[in-house]
Formats: structure tokens, C-alpha cells, sequence
């Protein structure tokens, strides 16, 4: 089962925290329905919370990757954090982490953000 919560930061980034396994089915459909929500609406900077998920297989970076991709093409971008233990791994090993920047926790990938735009 996937649980998906949405909120947003004191500085506008929009976070999805994710709890439980994003693998082929319907778990991964209910992620790509809810990215698709957002991404079709204003939303610009996005983090991934993955720090409640426990299993991550080919869909779920082929979600994550094509969903940084959107984003990107409409001038937003995406941060990961709290990815730990196999997921991390998965992410690195897959390359994701070249793609989508990884934080060790929210408040890291909020921050990046800020210093994206102070670089700009």
C-alpha cells in the first residue's frame, strides 16, 4: 500500500511524502496520477520525500525520471530526499541521482532551491 501526502513549505516548494513501496501496479499508478496533478497545475519546485519508502523498482524511477523531465521542460525542477538503504542504492545505481538532485532530508532539498535562485 501507498501513501502519498501533500504539503507545502513556508517558501512555496511543494512536498510529497511517500510511504511504502513504489513497484509495478497500482501503487505506482496512484504516484503518476498525483505527479500528472501537479505537474498539469503551477506546481514549479517539487521534492519527493522518499524517506517512508521501502521498495523502489524500475517504474518507480521510470516515474520519478520522466516526471523530472516534465517538470523540467516547463521551467520547474525536482529535488529527492530521504532516500535510505535499498532505495538509495537503487537511485544511485540507476544514475537517477545524476538526473534528480538527492538530499538527505527536506530541509536540505527546500534550501537548495533558495540557493538555485540566489545563483540564477
Amino acid at each position: 500500500m501507498l501513501n502519498i501526502a501533500q504539503r507545502s513549505t513556508n517558501s512555496g516548494v511543494t512536498v510529497l511524502e511517500i510511504q511504502g513501496r513504489i513497484t509495478l501496479g497500482r501503487d505506482a499508478q496512484e504516484l503518476q496520477w498525483k505527479l500528472d496533478e501537479l505537474l498539469g497545475g503551477n506546481t514549479k519546485r517539487l521534492i519527493m520525500d522518499l524517506a517512508g519508502v521501502n521498495v523502489l523498482d524500475s517504474t518507480g524511477i521510470g516515474i520519478i525520471v520522466m516526471s523530472a523531465g516534465k517538470l523540467k521542460e516547463g521551467g520547474g525542477s525536482m529535488r529527492i530526499a530521504g532516500a535510505g538503504g535499498m532505495v538509495a542504492h537503487t537511485l544511485q545505481l540507476c544514475r537517477v541521482s545524476d538526473i534528480v538532485p538527492m538530499f538527505d532530508n527536506v530541509d536540505a532539498a527546500a534550501a537548495s532551491f533558495v540557493q538555485a535562485a540566489g545563483q540564477a
